[in-house]
C-alpha cells in the first residue's frame, strides 16, 4: 500500500506540472498599446509590442509588417514585403521594404524577455497607418497584435502653411496709398512755367509782327 500511495502521488505532481506548462503555454499571447501611438514627422517613434507572459524568443522568427499593404499583383506568389523581419538571430534586409532601410529596428538585447516593439527613426507622414507583430511559431493563443500610428505635421511647417494660406488678398476695389505714374510737384511747376513762358513770347511776337506791319503799311500782306 504504501508503494502504491508514492506511485499515486508522483502520478498526481506529473500531471500537475504538465498541466500547469500546457495552461502557460496557451495564455502566452501577444500584446500591443491599447491606443494608436502619436508622433510628430521627423521624430524617433517606438511601437510596444511584447510577449505576455516574458518568454524568449530570440530563436524564434518575429515579423513586423503592414497588414493594408497589398502585395504585387505581377507576384504570382503574392508576395509581401515587410517593415522587419528577425530570423535566425539576424535581421532580413533582403526582405524590406525599401522605405524602412535603414530606418526600423528591434531592442535585440530584449527578446529573451519576449519585447519585439519596433523602433522607426525619422517618421514621416507616409509611415502613419497599421502595423502588424507577429511571431508564427509562438506556442499558445495570440500570435499577433495591431498597433497605429499617428504621425502629425511640424508645428513649424503648420504655422507657416496656415500664415500663407491665411495672409489677406489685395481687393481690386479699394484703393491704396500708391499712386502709380504721378509726376512729383516739382515737375508739374516747371512745365506750367514753361507753358507761361511760350504765351508770353507768343504774345510778344505777334504784337512785333502787327507793329511791323502797320509801319510798312502792308497789314494785308501779314500773315499773323
Amino acid at each position: 500500500m504504501v508503494h502504491f500511495g508514492v506511485f499515486v502521488l508522483g502520478f498526481s505532481l506529473a500531471f500537475w506540472s504538465f498541466t500547469a506548462a500546457h495552461r502557460e503555454d496557451e495564455g502566452r499571447h501577444l500584446i500591443g498599446p491599447g491606443q494608436p501611438i502619436e508622433a510628430s514627422e521627423g521624430d524617433d517613434v517606438i511601437l510596444p509590442c511584447s510577449v505576455s507572459p516574458d518568454y524568449n524568443v530570440e530563436d524564434l522568427t518575429v515579423e513586423w509588417s503592414l497588414p493594408d499593404l497589398k502585395p504585387d499583383p505581377s507576384d504570382r506568389l503574392s508576395r509581401v514585403d515587410y517593415v522587419f523581419v528577425y530570423r535566425s538571430r539576424r535581421e532580413e534586409v533582403d526582405m524590406k521594404l525599401q522605405e524602412f532601410i535603414g530606418r526600423t529596428e528591434l531592442f535585440e538585447d530584449e527578446l529573451k524577455i519576449g519585447n519585439i516593439s519596433l523602433k522607426i527613426s525619422n517618421v514621416t507622414l507616409a509611415d502613419a497607418g497599421k502595423y502588424r507583430c507577429f511571431i508564427p511559431k509562438l506556442e499558445g493563443g495570440v500570435k499577433e497584435a495591431v498597433v497605429r500610428l499617428v504621425v502629425e505635421p511640424r508645428a513649424n511647417s503648420t504655422l507657416t502653411t496656415e500664415t500663407q494660406t491665411n495672409s489677406p488678398t489685395p481687393d481690386p476695389t479699394q484703393e491704396t496709398d500708391v499712386k502709380v505714374g504721378q509726376p512729383p510737384l516739382w515737375t508739374l511747376v516747371l512745365s506750367v512755367c514753361i507753358v507761361l513762358v511760350m504765351v508770353v513770347v507768343g504774345f510778344g511776337v505777334k504784337h512785333f509782327l502787327l507793329k511791323r506791319c502797320v509801319r510798312e503799311k502792308e497789314t494785308k500782306r501779314c500773315i499773323i
